[in-house]
């Protein structure tokens, strides 16, 4: 099967020249003459699966998180047998920031990833070009509902393999096949605490969304 990007390179130059350009004002911020080309993103995933960490990882204003801690409460009901550190849990959405060229800027909100907290799902995905659904490999189960979600609504979306420390390492074609992803949807093997990867997957997601949806 093809890969995800089946050429990274451009990629790679375009989000190492986000970087170098961030400390700069954009000619959108300077003239108020001109309006930002905004676009709506959704990051989701399971439980624990690294949406928080993927929003702040690029976001050029601080982002909002709406975390609260966890409690004994919800001992029966969310699994923390893979992440057992974990202290905390996104109970609404977390929101950032990131301007991609000169007048391009992506708007992103990351969904909660409790099965209690779906009921929101449908407020933050209205408006959205399209989802990048975070997967990790010792739980990949977790990822389905978000799949069949943006398979049933029809929203584009690419799948992004979070590989956490201590993890083992899979191919995206391995992970495609476990979780019967369509060749059409890219499958990207990333780091969500790292800026260039991050970003990489959303101009990944936002490539594929064109294509799903040309103007």
């Amino acid at each position: 099967m093809d890969s995800a990007v089946s050429d990274p390179a451009p990629a790679e130059l375009l989000a190492a020249e986000v970087l170098a350009a961030e400390e700069e004002p954009r000619a959108w911020q300077t003239d108020r003459s001109r309006a930002p080309v905004a676009a709506k993103i959704v990051v989701a995933g399971g439980s624990g699966v690294g949406r928080t960490t993927f929003v702040g990882a690029v976001s050029e204003i601080t982002p909002l998180r709406t975390e609260a801690l966890m409690t004994r409460a919800s001992a029966g009901t969310d699994d923390l047998s893979a992440t057992p550190a974990k202290a905390t849990t996104t109970v609404a959405m977390d929101f950032g920031r990131i301007t991609l060229d000169d007048d391009l800027v992506l708007y992103l909100f990351g969904t909660p990833g409790e099965e209690r907290f779906w009921f929101m799902w449908d407020d933050l995905v209205r408006g959205a070009i399209g989802a990048v659904v975070l997967a990790d490999t010792r739980r990949l189960t977790d990822c389905f509902p978000a799949l069949d979600y943006f398979e049933s609504c029809g929203l584009p979306y690419v799948v992004a393999v979070n590989h956490f420390d201590g993890a083992e390492r899979y191919e995206a074609e391995d992970v495609r096949e476990a979780l019967r992803v369509p060749d059409r949807v890219p499958v990207l093997l990333m780091d969500a605490r790292q800026r260039i990867p991050v970003i990489e997957s959303l101009l990944a997601l936002v490539g594929h969304a064109l294509d799903a949806t040309p103007v």
